[in-house]
């Protein structure tokens, strides 16, 4: 055997030995995880969806990893500022982001530049869907999606119509409708959906596509009015409610919840959160109270989670062209 020969079997048994002690020195860093207080960012206001279902496993995680977790708003320009805030964040697993599409399917697409690069999130899972319904002020004359496309044609630009924020699923929802249907809303934006609802009860705003996490009990106690749901087929839990495909072909919008890590934290950690996270969803109560709040209780592998977040960004990003969206 030559020298080269044995200097390249020593680099490479040297390569092999680094590698596996990397790996072990994750395992046994995930083993001890956590072992102090963890902070969920979410980066839309208090009261909407991707706050409330975070806190509904609050306790049950607390519980479970025997630490403290602090959930921070850091709301603003359609979710980048907290998002932002998680992408600088250490890569140590204490630090963990909740989050809606925008960021990570929608405003690459609309934003001249992000100071964060979605796909180096580490995912952990998708923990749940959202469906979007076209929800209206209770004194909305119109009852039926069709009753309410005639309404809007014969008032252009006069209703007016809430969203979570620019860029956000309920703004691209709306936009796409009005391009389909020749209506035209005056868009007026929020920072999440609990503001833009506050404000329709109150009879500022006409109109919102949103999700029902947020928007349900509303609807169930008769302060707003829902006509017809962003779903491929009718809901089980809500049987008389006309989807709007039903009308328009294929219109079919949903909003979701995920869990990421900050860039290069380790997958043995992203691997923990996952099954804890997924085992949580599979709680009875908890499974319930997600179902309460519009939401169906998913749970991804990161693989799976990453799939995903990929094939909506593509989708979204046909919308945007198609409707050509740009940000107001």
């Amino acid at each position: 055997m030559s020298r080269n020969q044995v200097d390249r079997r020593r680099f490479l048994a040297g390569s092999a030995a680094v590698g596996t002690a990397s790996v072990l020195s994750q395992s046994a860093f995930a083993q001890a995880y956590p072992a102090r207080q963890l902070k969920f960012i979410v980066p839309y206001p208090a009261g909407g969806t991707t706050d409330i279902l975070p806190r509904i496993m609050q306790d049950w995680l607390t519980k479970r990893w025997g630490q403290p977790i602090v959930v921070e708003n850091k709301p603003g320009a359609a979710g980048n500022i907290g998002v932002e805030a998680a992408y600088n964040a250490e890569p140590d697993g204490y630090t963990v982001l909740v989050c809606a599409p925008s960021p990570f399917t929608v405003n690459q697409s609309l934003y001249p530049k992000l100071n964060f690069v979605p796909s180096e999130f580490v995912p952990v899972s998708i923990i749940a869907t959202i469906p979007t319904a076209l929800i209206v002020s209770p004194r909305m004359p119109a009852n039926t999606i069709q009753e309410f496309i005639d309404y809007a044609r014969k008032n252009p630009a006069k209703l007016t119509v809430s969203t979570q924020g620019n860029g956000t699923t309920s703004h691209l929802t709306s936009e796409w409708f009005q391009m389909l249907t020749g209506t035209q809303f005056v868009t007026v934006p929020y920072r999440g959906s609990a503001p833009a609802l506050t404000d329709m009860m109150g009879g500022s705003v006409d109109l919102m596509f949103d999700n029902l996490g947020t928007s349900l009990q509303l609807v169930k106690s008769g302060q707003l009015k829902m006509i017809a749901l962003a779903t491929e087929k009718r809901m089980d839990s809500l049987p008389g409610v006309p989807t709007i495909s039903e009308t328009l072909p294929d219109f079919v919008s949903a909003t979701w919840v995920g869990v990421f890590l900050p860039p290069k934290t380790p997958q043995a950690i992203a691997n923990k959160l996952n099954a804890d996270f997924n085992e949580g969803l599979k709680v009875p109560d908890i499974a319930r109270r997600f179902i309460d709040n519009g939401c169906d209780p998913l749970g991804t592998t990161p693989e799976a989670a990453a799939a995903f977040v990929r094939n909506e960004a593509d989708r979204w990003s046909k919308v945007i062209k198609a409707a050509n969206i740009k940000l107001q």
